[in-house]
């Protein structure tokens, strides 16, 4: 399989150009993968490049003793056959960092992860379209995730993060390259104050009441429990990360749970089975599984998977130091995939969360 990739990239003096941006070599996995580069000067794309990411053949089709290593992180060959158009709903580009400034308000400093390398990831797990959600440290500035959409074409789509003083007519601009949502991301902004989050989404939710776009959120079930209220004031539909933070170690019967159930029941929420080492150390026991299946059973249709790729949140103990680069989490993506096979039980219910499901929220 080879596929290609067109990513515009900045010139500089001369017009050189970024060769960070276009693409990077990575490692052996039983065949070579290898970047390639070419300038274009066209009449409606004067500078741009091409990432040619040369693979032999898709993951689940790969010998199970052959691994790909992306960024140094390992990724373990499926158990399954990945289905066409299987989307990955939840991944952040970071970087090149001399072209897209880091915002001096944030909360971590995070390495680069370009877009080849979630590319490159991808392709050797026969995932075909994925969601780039724009991520905290670079603020309101969404010109790295919309560099990205625009690289990727209709293989993408994207989540942004919007202040006040963003227009409609660059709303508009952002739907036409493959938004379909906002991110309140309350979390790691330490946000739990009620008043506050439900400023910040009956605002969101007008400005966005045209273009047909959800609300994504990330926090607490506590804090989602308590806005139930809130999102049943709006028309939009809302899409909750990480399992919206569930301990599983508490079961099933925790009140807040059972509020989230709900909503999810009637249809006004989605839940992202993604990034379940942020609930729990061990992601594959009992109570994680449990938890999982118990949201897929409220309403298999409100369902969608990610990665989270490249897994933030990697520091230590301790306050973050925005002076220091903060390591990713190194996570096995093909593991990740494969619970969500066991956690999904049938192909036709894996085909629904990880094709139809995607294929309706980010309108493919």
């Amino acid at each position: 399989m080879f596929s290609t990739v067109e990513i515009p990239v900045s010139s500089g003096p001369g017009g050189c150009q970024s060769k960070r941006w276009i693409g990077r070599r990575i490692g052996s996995w039983g065949m070579r993968y290898l970047f390639r580069y070419t300038s274009e000067r066209a009449m409606n794309n004067p500078i741009g490049a091409t990432i040619g990411t040369s693979i032999g053949t898709t993951l689940s089709k790969i010998h199970m003793n052959q691994q790909l290593s992306v960024l140094g992180v390992e990724h373990t060959a499926l158990e399954f056959v990945m289905p066409k158009r299987a989307c990955d709903c939840h991944t952040h580009v970071f970087g090149p960092h001399d072209e897209f400034a880091l915002s001096k308000s944030r909360k971590y400093t995070p390495p680069e992860a370009l877009l080849s390398d979630l590319v490159t990831l991808h392709d050797a797990l026969g995932i075909e379209r994925v969601v780039i959600v724009h991520p905290s440290p670079y603020g309101s500035d969404n010109s790295c995730t919309l560099r990205s959409l625009q690289a990727l074409k209709g293989r993408g789509r994207g989540v942004v993060v919007i202040d006040k003083t963003v227009s409609k007519a660059e709303l508009k601009r952002m739907h036409d390259l493959g938004v379909r949502g906002v991110r309140i991301n309350l979390q790691t902004e330490g946000i739990h104050d009620l008043s506050l989050a439900q400023a910040q989404i009956d605002w969101t939710a007008k400005m966005i009441q045209d273009l047909g776009w959800h609300i994504q959120l990330f926090t607490q079930v506590d804090v989602i429990a308590r806005l139930e209220g809130v999102f049943n004031q709006h028309d939009t539909e809302f899409v909750i990360d990480h399992f919206g933070l569930v301990n599983p170690e508490l079961g099933l019967d925790q009140a807040d749970l059972k509020v989230l159930f709900k909503m999810i029941q009637n249809g006004k929420v989605w839940m992202k089975l993604s990034a379940p080492h942020r609930i729990s150390k061990t992601p594959d026991s009992d109570a994680v599984t449990q938890l999982a299946r118990a949201f897929i059973d409220c309403n298999p249709q409100r369902m969608v998977w990610g990665s989270d790729w490249p897994h933030p949140g990697g520091h230590l103990s301790g306050p973050r130091n925005i002076e220091q680069s903060e390591p990713f989490n190194a996570i096995d993506d093909g593991l990740a995939l494969s619970r969500l096979n066991r956690w999904a039980q049938t192909p036709e219910m894996l085909h629904r969360i990880l094709v139809t499901n995607p294929t309706l929220l980010y309108n493919f």
